[in-house]
């Protein structure tokens, strides 16, 4: 599930929102009235959707969204005149007053649309870092050099291996440099 923080300068717009958005199903995780609040619980997420209203003691709305990180959007609650245009990128608006339909409607796009970026991003593979790519070469060398494989081979059985006792490629590797 995606982590909404509701955030609204005034506490009882903020716990209205809230209720809405939990009796329609989904999960808050915060309700805050700063945006030094928001900043702080959304610090270490990796994704995550802020909704929010125009203005808070601290800061607003445009400035609390660059201090975010960037996989996290705001659903921004404001009467239109409100808004800079073009409206910032990982913002998106909904007119005041709201209608709870179209709140609901809009956060269910929003999760979905980020949860199909965490799914295209695990199904890409890992970069690796040049320790790990260092350690598969090692590996490869010795298997290439004591067993008469091509690189291709070597790389096949590493991969092989790996799949088979359901490791890594560098915790495989590892494995072939310690028995060797």
């Amino acid at each position: 599930m995606t982590n909404i923080v509701v955030a609204f300068s005034k506490l009882d717009d903020g716990k209205s929102i809230k209720n809405i958005l939990m009796r329609s199903g989904f999960q808050v995780v915060a309700v805050c009235t700063t945006a030094s609040q928001v900043l702080n619980t959304c610090s270490d997420w990796e994704y995550g959707i802020v909704v929010s209203g125009f203005r808070f003691a601290d800061m607003m709305y445009e400035e609390m969204r660059d201090c975010l990180p960037s996989a996290v959007e705001m659903l921004l609650i404001s009467s239109p005149d409100r808004w800079s245009r073009p409206v910032p990128r990982g913002i998106l608006c909904l007119p005041m007053p709201l209608k709870v339909r179209d709140l609901v409607n809009t956060l269910e796009m929003m999760v979905q649309a980020q949860m199909e970026k965490k799914r295209r991003r695990k199904s890409q593979p890992r970069k690796r870092n040049e320790e790990d790519k260092i350690l598969i070469e090692k590996a490869k060398a010795i298997l290439m050099e004591r067993n008469n494989m091509t690189e291709s081979e070597a790389h096949r059985y590493i991969q092989k291996c790996s799949m088979d006792s359901g490791t890594n490629m560098v915790e495989t590797a590892q494995m072939v440099l310690s028995l060797m």
